[in-house]
């Protein structure tokens, strides 16, 4: 289903990122349980979450809205495929967008970034975060596609 008939069909129970996210993924329609990394331009705790057994969740990262550096790039995309994760949502910038472009992703973002990030291994894993005014909790179920993106505490159908 679509973000447009969910929100029709759930109205009181989903939440809608209000947020200018555009499209970079192989993938544009994605869902799945959310895992959330909150992290300024330090990309440390992204590579460890695509790195696990993604079983078809979606990666939630509070990147501070920053475009100064990217919070993804083919390799780690690449790495997330192949790790079964759904999607990726960046709330800052991604780099790399025309190889992610042809991957089986689902990945939304503010922007692009050439610029990596620094490797300090900061952030905070599968913490609770505030997006976009919505507040977006590990475990809660996101669903995107060219309308937007929306996120509910239990899967919609």
């Amino acid at each position: 289903m679509s973000t447009c008939d969910l929100c029709d069909a759930h109205e009181d129970a989903v939440r809608v990122l209000d947020l200018p996210l555009r499209d970079f993924g192989g993938r544009i329609a994605f869902s799945g349980q959310v895992s959330t990394i909150k992290v300024l331009e330090d990309n440390s705790k992204v590579r460890e979450a695509v790195a696990e057994a993604g079983q078809g969740r979606v990666l939630m990262i509070d990147g501070g809205g920053s475009l100064r550096r990217s919070m993804l790039g083919d390799l780690l995309a690449e790495k997330a495929v192949a790790s079964g994760w759904s999607g990726v949502v960046v709330i800052g910038a991604i780099r790399d967008s025309a190889a992610i472009a042809k991957l089986d992703l689902g990945v939304k973002a503010l922007g692009t970034c050439p610029r990596k990030t620094d490797k300090r291994d900061q952030g905070l894993r599968d913490v609770p975060l505030e997006i976009g005014g919505v507040a977006v909790r590990p475990g809660d179920w996101l669903y995107a596609d060219e309308d937007g993106v929306i996120v509910a505490e239990f899967p919609l159908t």
